[in-house]
């Protein structure tokens, strides 16, 4: 159930070529909303989650990235920016740092990667507009059935009992990527546990009726590659 690559090889071939590795451990952030965005990291190990504080002080987090995930304010060819989102260390690991004008340089030397790199956004483009879809035309229900979806698609391993969503995560962290509160999120977890929909064993969440979850929110069965978390 692992979802796609996400970057081509020619992406990553020319990536290899400027950048350094940065250790960084579980619970630090890798760049906080605010600051200045000079920079582009590539995920080695570990796993991040993206996210956004809002005006009450909710957080909503909007991908969990992994190995191979390019990371960072893709304003490139434009003025000095800072960075929108925050990325979190939600396991120690490194990643590779890309100066932005080094990246700039590469691309404006080759027209097929700079294809390549308008490819890689289209795609981060549309899995932006289908969560966000879920988010708002089914609500918090919606967004916690879609999260659980994406989860399966990109961390799911096929069990006999069902889908194993292969990350640990608290009702709280479930409650970020759905922009709601935990005890929202707990009862929503509840009633899935009721029906058999869903089983948590030690923050670990196995999908039992994943075309259950699919039909509450009138899945379009989207490709692997756009429907997942990161």
């Amino acid at each position: 159930m692992q979802a796609a690559t996400i970057m081509s090889p020619k992406l990553n071939k020319v990536f290899e070529k400027v950048h350094r590795i940065k250790k960084i451990e579980k619970g630090s952030f890798l760049f906080e909303e605010g600051n200045n965005a000079s920079e582009l990291y590539i995920i080695q190990s570990g796993k991040f989650q993206i996210s956004k504080m809002v005006a009450d002080g909710r957080e909503l987090t909007i991908r969990m990235c992994s190995a191979g995930e390019l990371v960072g304010e893709l304003s490139l060819f434009s003025p000095a920016s800072s960075h929108l989102l925050t990325a979190k260390a939600s396991e120690s690991g490194t990643v590779a740092v890309i100066q932005k004008d080094n990246l700039e340089n590469e691309i404006a030397k080759d027209n097929a990667l700079a294809l390549e790199l308008v490819k890689w956004l289209s795609l981060q483009h549309r899995k932006s507009q289908t969560r966000f879809r879920d988010l708002v035309l089914h609500g918090k229900k919606g967004a916690l059935y879609s999260t659980l979806i994406r989860m399966a698609n990109s961390y799911g391993v096929v069990t006999d009992e069902g889908i194993k969503i292969d990350v640990s995560l608290t009702n709280q962290e479930l409650a970020n990527f759905c922009g709601t509160s935990r005890e929202v999120v707990n009862r929503l977890l509840s009633e899935l546990r009721r029906n058999n929909s869903i089983s948590i064993d030690k923050g670990y969440i196995t999908v039992h009726a994943l075309n259950r979850l699919k039909r509450e929110i009138d899945c379009e069965s989207c490709p692997v590659e756009v429907c997942n978390i990161e």
